[in-house]
């Protein structure tokens, strides 16, 4: 069991992982003011979809399944605080 990362929105499981891990009933949860994280809960795995930066996580097994809320609100956190940073380090011409 594991925990695959896709970098874009067009990488994907391979049809190994879907038929291994994604069959049967699943639920969806949606996280995010315009619901742009998606979890899809199956019973083998659980697959997240992050449409603001476009990656894919597919967590497999028990123990990698529980993971996946932790990385829902790290990645809330990441998007939420993503515009509101300030530049650590300026050039002297910007320093006044």
């Amino acid at each position: 069991m594991g925990i695959f990362r896709y970098d874009t929105k067009y990488a994907a499981p391979t049809k190994e992982q879907r038929e291994r891990y994604m069959k049967g009933d699943y639920e969806e949860h949606l996280f995010g003011p315009e619901n742009e994280i998606m979890l899809i809960v199956y019973d083998e795995a659980v697959y997240l979809k992050d449409d603001i930066d476009g990656s894919r996580v597919l967590f497999t097994g028990p123990k990698d399944k529980e993971k996946v809320y932790d990385e829902v609100k790290r990645r809330l956190d990441e998007h939420a605080h993503k515009g509101e940073g300030s530049r650590a380090f300026v050039t002297g011409r910007d320093i006044t």
